[in-house]
């Protein structure tokens, strides 16, 4: 039976994910608690526009020092945990304002460009804010973890950074809701619609543990993903095939509602 294999979340844009039970849909259709947080430029004191705070966010095509660090993040207490691979842990309160200092003036430091911490509202900091969470498939991360010598799954996981992993599935299920015709799905009483299949970035090829690049990694993706590109998919839909995860668009109607572990996964054929 395809369902909700796992939820994660990012808190702070570019740091660990926290796996979660269960998440809420905000009101502007993406995850409440995603990415909620981000490292900034510091002499931007206001966002113009959205694609402002897509720009002026650090994350790892910014700096590779973010797979120096280890973290937790407690969303009841909004307390960030730092344990950096050579220091000692540190702790940090993302709901005072002090806190959000102290973490930016520490991982300036560390990543060596002056930084700031800034909280926003949802959207938050996703990289689209127009659009909803992240999709992908429990056997596309172990179809992609097979191409690689010594890559896990968990690796593969924790490269491609999703929201949400759909299992009882075959590898790149989540390709066929992009494209004309698309289908959407339903999880929890909840709808997704295919936005638009996700192009990769720089992220992806480096080890998640020390940050190494992974030699001729873009080159053995896209000759793979030639290969394996599933008949049921669109392939006018994808500009390039170093492409892989469903960016989704939760329409008004699924909005505050709660998507949970286990709930049951349901293609919605298009009206013909």
């Amino acid at each position: 039976m395809a369902h909700v294999e796992r939820i994660r979340l990012y808190p702070v844009k570019a740091l660990n994910a926290e796996e979660v039970d269960r998440a809420r849909v905000t009101d502007v259709g993406t995850l409440a608690g995603d990415r909620e947080y981000a490292f900034c430029d510091p002499d931007a004191e206001t966002f113009e526009s959205r694609i402002d705070i897509r720009d002026l966010a650090y994350n790892g095509k910014q700096t590779d020092r973010v797979h120096d660090v280890r973290t937790d993040f407690d969303f009841e207490t909004a307390t960030l945990s730092v344990d950096p691979v050579d220091d000692d842990v540190r702790e940090f309160d993302l709901g005072s304002e002090a806190g959000r200092e102290a973490a930016g003036e520490w991982f300036g430091e560390f990543i060596g460009d002056p930084v700031t911490l800034r909280h926003n509202a949802p959207p938050a900091f996703v990289d689209r804010p127009e659009m909803g969470p992240s999709v992908i498939s429990t056997a596309t991360l172990e179809e992609v973890a097979s191409w690689f010598d010594d890559m896990t799954v968990e690796g593969a996981r924790r490269r491609l950074r999703a929201n949400v992993e759909v299992g009882g599935v075959p590898a790149f299920w989540e390709d066929r809701f992009v494209g004309e015709d698309a289908p959407a799905f339903e999880a929890g009483g909840i709808r997704f619609e295919g936005a638009e299949a996700c192009a990769r970035c720089v992220v992806p090829s480096r080890a998640p543990e020390t940050g190494d690049p992974l030699p001729e990694f873009r080159e053995r993706f896209v000759e793979m993903r030639e290969e394996t590109f599933p008949e049921w998919a669109d392939r006018d839909a994808f500009e390039h095939l170093y492409t892989l995860m469903l960016i989704s668009r939760i329409p008004e109607g699924s909005r505050a509602e709660t998507l949970s572990v286990g709930d049951e996964v349901e293609v919605l054929e298009p009206a013909r």
